[in-house]
Formats: C-alpha cells, sequence, structure tokens
C-alpha cells in the first residue's frame, strides 16, 4: 500500500491532484479507502461543513457557487461536494451541478467534485462522508455538501453536516408542505431562494409560524432563520454567510457542535458494523442457501418474512429476539 500512503502525505500538503485522486480511491475500492482513511483521519475534524439540502429546482447549486464565491473574498479555500443523480448508462455522475458552478473551476482555491449517488437514500452518495473527510483534512476551510435533491429522503445530510442549510422555493407548493416535518427537524437556515417571485414572503412567514409552534424542539438559544435569497443575482449571500457564521459561533461557545459530531459519529460506526456483518453474512455459502430454503417456507406461507429473517439470522449469529 505504498501508493496509498504516498497520496495521503500529498494530501495532507494540500495538493489538488492528491485530493481528487483519493476521492476516486474512496469511491471504487473499498479496501484500499480504509487504508487511506487510516492514514488521513487525524487531521479531520476543522473544517465547517455545511449540508445544502432541499427540492429539486430550489436553486442549490446556483446558491452554492454564490456562497463559494462569498467565501473565496476572504481567502477561504472552499471544497464542494456535488451528490448528482446516477446516470442508467454509465452509472456515473450526470454533472448537472458542475456546468452551474463553471465560474470556480480555474480558482486554486476552490475543489469541486461530482459523486454519483448510485442508489444511496437520503440524497447521499454511500461515500459522501469519507470524501468530505479528505477534504477536511487536505486543509479546506469550508466543504459544501449539496444532496441530489429527491425530497423527503434528503434528510441524513444532517449526520454529515455542522451547519444543515434548506433550501425551499415559492412555487415548489404542495411538494413543500409534505416535506416539511422531516425538513423542520434538520434545518439550521431555511433559505427562501427565488425570493424575487410571488409567494415568498407568504412562504417565509409560514417557516416562522411552524418555528413558533415547535419552539421548545429547537436548540436553547438558537432558533434557525428564514434568509431571503435570489441566488442568480448574488442576492441575500451576504446575509446566509453571516448566519451561517453565527450558527458555527453558537455551536462553538457550547457543547452543541461536539454533540452533533458524537451522534453522527455514533451513526457512522453503527453503518459500517452493519454493512460488515452483512457481507459476511452473505459471503457464506450455508446463509445463501438457507436463505433460499427460507423463501421457499416463506412462499408456501410457512413462514411470515419476519420469522424467515430470524430463523435465518439465529442459525448464523445464534438466539436472536
Amino acid at each position: 500500500m505504498k501508493k496509498i500512503d504516498e497520496i495521503a502525505r500529498r494530501l495532507l500538503a494540500g495538493e489538488v491532484p492528491a485530493l481528487a485522486r483519493a476521492i476516486s480511491i474512496i469511491e471504487n475500492w473499498a479496501d484500499k479507502a480504509e487504508v487511506l482513511m487510516e492514514a488521513v483521519f487525524h487531521k479531520t475534524g476543522h473544517a465547517h461543513r455545511i449540508g445544502i439540502t432541499g427540492p429539486p429546482g430550489a436553486g442549490k447549486s446556483t446558491l452554492v457557487a454564490g456562497l463559494t464565491k462569498h467565501m473565496r473574498k476572504s481567502d477561504a479555500s472552499v471544497g464542494i461536494i456535488a451528490v448528482d443523480p446516477t446516470s442508467p448508462f454509465s452509472g456515473g455522475a450526470l454533472l448537472g451541478d458542475r456546468i452551474r458552478m463553471v465560474d470556480s473551476f480555474t480558482d486554486p482555491g476552490v475543489f469541486i467534485r461530482s459523486m454519483a449517488s448510485r442508489g444511496g437514500m437520503g440524497g447521499l452518495a454511500r461515500a459522501t462522508h469519507d470524501a468530505v473527510d479528505v477534504m477536511d483534512a487536505s486543509g479546506r476551510d469550508f466543504v459544501l455538501v449539496e444532496t441530489v435533491g429527491v425530497g423527503q429522503e434528503e434528510l441524513d445530510i444532517v449526520n454529515i453536516a455542522d451547519t444543515t442549510v434548506v433550501v425551499l422555493y415559492p412555487e415548489a407548493g404542495d411538494g413543500v408542505q409534505a416535506m416539511k416535518a422531516g425538513l423542520m427537524e434538520i434545518a439550521d437556515i431555511f433559505v427562501i431562494n427565488k425570493a424575487d417571485r410571488d409567494g415568498a414572503d407568504k412562504l417565509a412567514d409560514e417557516i416562522r409560524i411552524m418555528l413558533e409552534l415547535r419552539s421548545e424542539e429547537l436548540f436553547d438559544g438558537y432558533r434557525p432563520p428564514v434568509v431571503m435569497t435570489t441566488a442568480f443575482r448574488g442576492e441575500g449571500i451576504e446575509e446566509l454567510a453571516a448566519e451561517m457564521e453565527k450558527h458555527l459561533c453558537f455551536l462553538s461557545e457550547g457543547d452543541w457542535r461536539d454533540k452533533k459530531r458524537r451522534e453522527a459519529a455514533r451513526l457512522r460506526l453503527r453503518t459500517i458494523v452493519e454493512s460488515h456483518l452483512a457481507v459476511d453474512l452473505w459471503e457464506n455459502r450455508s446463509a445463501l442457501t438457507k436463505l433460499e430454503d427460507h423463501v421457499d417456507a416463506v412462499l408456501a406461507r410457512k413462514y411470515t418474512p419476519y420469522g424467515a429473517a430470524k430463523e435465518i439470522l439465529s442459525d448464523y449469529f445464534g438466539s436472536v429476539s
């Protein structure tokens, strides 16, 4: 694994080609990715991780581009992960978000990477968390993660981001109404983009009313603000950046940031453990044989699917309640 060690060394030195190579390893070679993470993980935890989520058509990519320009004015380095839908033909990302961020391509202080969702739920690719870590380890001040934009399944961005920005827009109508319950629970900042259109003020008022009704469930001393933007004109970007800074200060003043990252680490560990257990189980030939036997039993109505699953697990792991 000398090659991985060299990539890790160059990554920690801030070399952009090494960062690009590291993310490719994360996406394509799980065994090498584990070695790479062993070499760089101790340098993570410094970047402000910002999640940008919301329904399709909200203008998330334009907003990310505007935020990036604003951050670069203070010479901050920025990493962007745009999780795009998977191409049904190549299996790769469709790259729509990178097209809209074309102005940042030649900026050496900005690194943009599209990642295919590859069927991952929650609007995120399965390797996204590792990719955020290597961007962090490479010395980026900010890491922005833009999710696919598939609606209610966006919610796992909260397990990656320090600050989660939920982007809505007036014309979303009933689609926004359907998503409000879940998005209310994860948003640190609400953005009403395309605020020059009819209905923007009404939507903002609705969100503020919901926040008021659920105030007992919010962080002590912090209420998610509602920011109005028209991203393609650059309007509201400075106000949004200021609210992000306020949220980070709030997290840093108390122990909220540690709590958020602890919960994220707990869920990440559980996911990894469960993944390894599943691989270990289905690589066992006996378990696969029993699977087919229990499929027959379910089809014959001798077992419910739940009972059959417990039988398979009990055969392999011992008693299962």
